[in-house]
């Protein structure tokens, strides 16, 4: 069987950041769903990691420790994974702790946009949809503006309310991508470009991050992930073989009401690609 046939998901969210499954839940839902290797990869946290591999082992799945850093670059927000670190790594715990310390005021004046446009209480709603205060996030809005009945769906909230232009958007800076990367492989991990296709980059943009991130020591981009369509596959498969990158895959889920896709329900990689956990045979956690 080619090396690309495995069923992976290394890219996820739980209640300690935007998700609203636990840890211990995730694991189960991945091993039900036929997940044989599994990494948790909330937003600019790694506070899950040792709940995610103990619930891992208990449920007989592989694990790669996972986060997801926010990155400024070219005026945009850029996520970029870190797979198979140190979770315990203090240059990366503070980077992430530095990273999601500007979320709480940044929640505030979304909070307070949202009023002025006619929608009161909002950031205290967020808050009680956060699993953790320090990680409320446009998601945690969402989930309040559908709640409320302002919205149908989180579609509809990031559409009128929470994307640049909107009444409740605000913008962040982030961690800078030498720093994200480094963080990551300096803590002994390989660093992968989460869902490319989302960016709203030119291709000389588009070029220019790949460029940089390879030349900074980066090594993976995500190939097959939840929001990717059929042909955005054949096209960063081709962009991973141009940089010399290694592919991953994961989903994205978020939640079973919410996610596009569910755990371990991707297509596998395609054929010809390095796959990422060949990258990480020795920080596999097995089961």
């Amino acid at each position: 069987m080619p090396k690309t046939y495995l069923n992976t998901d290394l890219h996820c969210h739980s209640v300690v950041s935007d998700g609203t499954l636990t840890p211990e839940q995730l694991a189960q839902r991945a091993a039900e769903r036929g997940v044989e290797l599994w990494a948790l990869t909330d937003h600019d946290e790694v506070g899950g990691q040792h709940r995610a591999a103990a619930a891992a082992k208990a449920a007989g799945l592989d694990y790669l420790t996972g986060t997801e850093i926010s990155v400024s670059y070219a005026g945009s927000s850029v996520h970029i994974v870190g797979l198979g670190f140190d979770a315990d790594n203090a240059e990366l715990t503070q980077g992430l702790y530095d990273t999601r310390h500007g979320r709480g005021p940044r929640a505030r004046e979304m909070g307070r946009l949202l009023e002025e446009a006619g929608i009161p209480g909002a950031y205290e709603g967020a808050l009680r949809h956060a699993g953790n205060p320090e990680l409320v996030s446009r998601t945690h809005f969402a989930r309040f503006l559908v709640e409320t009945g302002v919205c149908s769906d989180t579609y509809e909230v990031f559409r009128r309310y929470l994307t640049e232009g909107k009444p409740g958007y605000v913008s962040h800076v982030w961690a800078n991508l030498r720093d994200a990367v480094r963080w990551i492989v300096d803590a002994g991990g390989v660093a992968v470009i989460a869902h490319p296709a989302r960016y709203d980059f030119s291709a000389l943009e588009e070029y220019a991050l790949f460029s940089e991130f390879k030349q900074l020591g980066g090594q993976g981009v995500e190939v097959i992930t939840g929001s990717h369509r059929p042909h955005e596959y054949v096209t960063y498969a081709d962009m991973a073989k141009e940089f010399d990158l290694a592919a991953s895959r994961g989903s994205d889920f978020h939640s079973p009401e919410e996610s596009q896709i569910d755990l371990g329900q991707l297509p596998y990689l395609p054929g010809k690609l390095t796959p990422v956990w060949e990258l990480l045979q020795d920080r596999i956690q097995r089961a």
